[in-house]
């Protein structure tokens, strides 16, 4: 009887531990990314650049203002003019600080500084895409579109350019050849610009970036990969780079999440401690849960850093609640109540 007491007990704690974070408590399983935030200098600059180069439609502007505004985003008297926009079934926020306004992107900004971050715009012809953004006289980041060689199994075949908007914000343009990529992207279409797949972010330590994506906010991981060589050094415009890269999903769905942790040369300039959303190097991932309550406290608790006091009720506008905690690496992620 004992014998069997024990092996009840122990099922039960092993049920009991199904669907379960490493910090012992239940992930959101519908979290999702509903878009990508980020500061720009000038909306109207910007709004005209996104909707003519890259063929995003404006879908609302508001304003953001108020004490609760203020303290979601962590600046005082924060009054911000908001554009949404979108592309394909993905959105971006274009937020332009009306005051106070904060500190422009260093020129010198490179993709291994743990501040890069861009989003992945999945183009169906990389050549015509390529050309059509030329006409705008973007700043280039890498020469042209280079394509990963079959010495990179995960990812041959993809090619990609990095290039900057008005403000010197990071972008990519991606395009996946059949056997790559999510099924949405093949098939033919009259379209150029398609939507977005992933927003990318420096890392500092993939496996502390892991703990708190994958082990505190659930997201999951669908493949990674190695990427080198001279392809990779044109792509990114650092030298030597050796970039290992973890894609991430959210559980209920969305915009993907890409870790890139330069193994060589290393990791450039830290995110500056004093970083505030109003600064022109600010991005974050905008997500939704309806446990927003259980995830900020689990957050909290694994001692997570926080630009808001834990949630703020009536902030953003358009939700009921928000509350915006920064990853291992500096990099914000905004958590929204629908």
């Amino acid at each position: 009887m004992r014998a069997l007491l024990r092996g009840c007990f122990a099922l039960v704690a092993v049920l009991l531990l199904v669907g379960m974070g490493t910090s012992g408590q239940a992930q959101p399983d519908d979290l999702s990314v509903e878009g990508v935030a980020l500061t720009v200098e000038d909306l109207d600059r910007a709004v005209p650049f996104y909707r003519d180069a890259l063929s995003f439609a404006p879908v609302d502007t508001t304003t953001w203002t108020g004490p609760n505004v203020g303290r979601l985003v962590g600046v005082f008297g924060a009054r911000m003019q908001v554009v949404a926009m979108r592309l394909g079934d993905e959105t971006i926020q274009l937020m332009e600080f009306r005051s106070p306004q904060g500190r422009p992107i260093p020129p010198d900004s490179r993709s291994n500084d743990l501040w890069f971050q861009h989003i992945a715009i999945v183009v169906s012809d990389m050549n015509r895409a390529y050309e059509r953004v030329r006409e705008y006289d973007v700043t280039h980041i890498s020469p042209r579109p280079q394509t990963l060689p079959e010495s990179i199994p995960a990812a041959a075949g993809i090619s990609a350019f990095y290039f900057k908007d008005p403000t010197g914000n990071a972008l990519e343009l991606i395009h996946y050849p059949p056997d790559k990529g999510r099924d949405r992207w093949q098939g033919t279409t009259d379209a150029l610009f398609l939507g977005i797949d992933h927003t990318a972010i420096a890392t500092a330590d993939t496996e502390e970036s892991l703990a708190f994506y994958r082990d505190q906010l659930g997201f999951e991981v669908p493949g990674g990969s190695v990427n080198l060589g001279p392809e990779q050094e044109r792509l990114t415009g650092v030298f030597g780079a050796r970039v290992k890269i973890t894609a991430l999903r959210p559980p209920g769905g969305g915009i993907g999440v890409e870790l890139l942790d330069y193994q060589a040369p290393g990791t450039g300039r830290p995110m500056p401690a004093d970083t505030k959303a109003n600064d022109l190097w600010h991005w974050h991932v905008h997500a939704h849960t309806a446990s927003l309550n259980a995830t900020t406290q689990r957050l909290l608790d694994a001692g997570r850093s926080f630009v808001s006091p834990g949630v703020v009720e009536g902030a953003p506008p358009g939700a009921d609640a928000g509350a915006m905690v920064r990853d291992p690496s500096g990099h914000a992620v905004l958590l929204t109540r629908p």
